[in-house]
């Protein structure tokens, strides 16, 4: 199963693609989708879109998984992000893909065992988990990535729960 991984945002949105075959997952690829802060906001939103578009048609991804908003403090941020989180959602259900969201917290836990991990930490097990020379830069890059890798493990126990097997 190939994943794409969705880090939303709107002046970045971190993206990564992850391999997930028989237990072993391998990175194949991740950026970072910047916008151009004097651009206007419908120019910003067609530019991720449309990079995501292209992201999707070069790998080819059998699913993506976005990371949902957690927001406590700029609204006017967080409408931003939420649009920039729209535009990513509709390039892929545009290209038929299905998608799982997956808040900070459930990504903090299945790649650390704690939900309160920092950046650095999630940084490092991405870079463990995925064999990596080092952690992927800009932190919306290895936050996809990461957002990648919870879904291949948690499709991987859904899988054996609807087989009846236990996971370990």
């Amino acid at each position: 199963m190939r994943i794409l991984g969705i880090d939303p945002g709107f002046a970045r949105s971190g993206w990564g693609i992850v391999d997930f075959e028989n237990g072993k997952i391998k990175a194949i690829g991740y950026g970072c989708i910047e916008t151009v802060s004097t651009d206007a906001l419908s120019d910003r939103l067609f530019f991720v879109f449309s990079s995501f578009e292209k992201i999707i048609d070069e790998y080819k991804p059998d699913v993506f998984a976005v990371e949902e908003l957690f927001f406590n403090t700029n609204a006017k941020t967080a409408l931003h992000v939420g649009e920039a989180r729209g535009v990513c959602i509709i390039a892929g259900v545009k290209k038929g893909l299905p998608y799982n969201m997956y808040t900070p917290l459930q990504v903090k836990s299945a790649l650390t065992g704690y939900g309160r991990a920092t950046k650095d930490q999630i940084g490092i097990m991405v870079k463990s988990l995925l064999n990596l020379k080092e952690i992927p830069k800009p932190d919306d890059t290895a936050d996809a990535l990461a957002i990648a890798v919870t879904h291949a493990f948690s499709s991987r126990v859904l899988a054996a729960r609807l087989k009846g097997k236990a996971v370990l």
